[in-house]
């Protein structure tokens, strides 16, 4: 059941800008799931990356062919955004590499998970008053991004809500950030998941898995499916202050469950733990 429940919320919550790793991190500490949950959570990203290139698989064969052809001389759009990912990807892993301590740490605190859906909200809230659609340098665009994406890695902060609050503060517009955000992801999940099992081979750590995670993966590989086509729907109304309010609010939660732990049923958290 807890290996469901994590998968349902990666899968509603990766594509949505309310940070899956704070939902998850939050329902973890509560369930009181302590075992190197950074690697299942790798494994749920790993689920819903799947979605993403399935989603986006033509994007992703376009510029792919455009990049190998840039190679021969034939540079088209694709042969730019390829580097453009590549920059925002090297330093979203140099970001990504020096937080990883730091990661593992928050993610065993909810009051600073909360403190992360906090500042996730605020930022929200920020971008329609920020973004403002005009001409961009695509070289600045991804050294900002890849910032952005890398700070995202704290529990709490969300990735596609750092990312594309990046690039429309940047100057591209919203349907072009919302594409981009999530190509960018691919190279970078595909990294952590690598490093994961590199870890796991250097013998140095062991891969955990949940007992029924792989029904778990696969809710987050469906209902990521579906949040991306939800989320491609809500781009499109640009009203992001609803998402920044829900993660004010979950952060607010999260500070009232560390002063009192009985603020949820206590029924459910013994049906939880047992």
């Amino acid at each position: 059941m807890q290996s469901i429940i994590l998968g349902v919320i990666q899968g509603i919550c990766e594509f949505l800008p309310i940070s899956s790793s704070g939902h998850l991190a939050i329902m973890q500490i509560y369930m009181g799931m302590s075992e190197n949950m950074l690697t299942y959570d790798i494994l749920l990203h790993f689920a819903t990356l799947l979605a993403t290139v399935i989603y986006f698989k033509h994007d992703i064969l376009m510029i792919l062919v455009d990049w190998f052809r840039g190679w021969t001389g034939e540079r088209k759009s694709g042969w730019i955004y390829g580097w453009s990912i590549i920059l925002t990807t090297l330093i979203t892993g140099i970001i990504g590499i020096l937080l990883k301590p730091t990661v593992e740490r928050i993610s065993q605190n909810i009051t600073l998970v909360g403190a992360g859906e906090i500042f996730t909200g605020i930022i929200l809230l920020l971008m329609p008053i920020m973004a403002r659609p005009r001409n961009f340098n695509l070289l600045t665009l991804s050294i900002a991004v890849g910032i952005a994406q890398g700070i995202a890695v704290l529990p709490g902060v969300s990735r596609s809500g750092m990312s594309i609050f990046a690039c429309m503060i940047m100057g591209m517009g919203i349907s072009e950030a919302f594409r981009y955000s999530f190509l960018i992801s691919i190279p970078a999940i595909l990294g952590a998941v690598m490093l994961e099992f590199l870890k796991a081979l250097r013998g140095t750590g062991a891969l955990y898995l949940p007992e029924y995670g792989i029904i778990g993966c696969a809710s987050a590989f469906i209902l990521g499916l579906l949040s991306l086509m939800i989320m491609r729907r809500i781009v499109k109304v640009k009203n992001w202050s609803y998402f920044g309010i829900y993660c004010i609010i979950m952060g607010i939660i999260a500070e009232v469950l560390v002063s009192n732990p009985s603020f949820l049923d206590e029924g459910l958290r013994k049906a939880f733990a047992d």
